[in-house]
């Protein structure tokens, strides 16, 4: 409710997650443009290969012109206090942000709790999709399992903040939290 003189708070810190190709990043868009404001979708993907520069010409044409895009692969805490104050922001996703800090050698524990104990401190809705990579066999080479429970950390750190937590499905929510 809108008292006088005072403006009525959207903050929102909601994490999506699921495995590849579940809906996760088509229902964080939905989310978000529920929110007033123009939306921001801050994208934490490189176009290092053909593979990736298709993904992200499908997921621009899916959401259309209507967002401001932010390119962001590593400085996502700092980018997120850029970009604060207007629509929501969308952070897609989680975990090549991730893959992005290990691959640079950067203390990913320590810039995932920055971003943690950031997230509540916004004016502006965060909306961040993740993938959930422990569902699957146990990986047979230790990067790949370093991968996998760093993600696991990472989620659970994320989700401790978060006011919502989703979990996608064949393209339908869960709601966990």
């Amino acid at each position: 409710m809108i008292s006088a003189g005072r403006q009525e708070t959207f903050m929102a810190v909601i994490l999506i997650t699921g495995g590849a190709r579940s809906g996760k990043s088509k229902r964080a868009e939905a989310r978000a443009r529920a929110f007033p404001g123009r939306p921001v979708y801050v994208a934490t993907a490189e176009a290092l290969d053909a593979e990736m520069e298709e993904r992200i010409a499908t997921h621009r044409a899916r959401r259309g012109t209507d967002w401001i895009e932010r390119e962001v692969p590593l400085d996502l805490a700092q980018a997120l206090v850029a970009t604060d104050g207007g629509g929501a922001r969308l952070v897609d996703c989680l975990t090549l942000w991730l893959s992005n800090l290990l691959h640079a050698e950067r203390e990913w524990e320590r810039e995932v709790t920055e971003l943690a104990g950031a997230l509540p401190r916004f004016k502006s809705p965060v909306l961040l999709v993740t993938n959930e990579v422990g569902l699957g066999i146990v990986p047979d080479n230790a990067l790949a399992r370093s991968f996998r429970d760093a993600a696991g950390i990472m989620n659970q750190i994320i989700a401790d903040v978060a006011d919502e937590v989703e979990f996608v499905v064949a393209g339908l929510p869960m709601k966990l939290k």
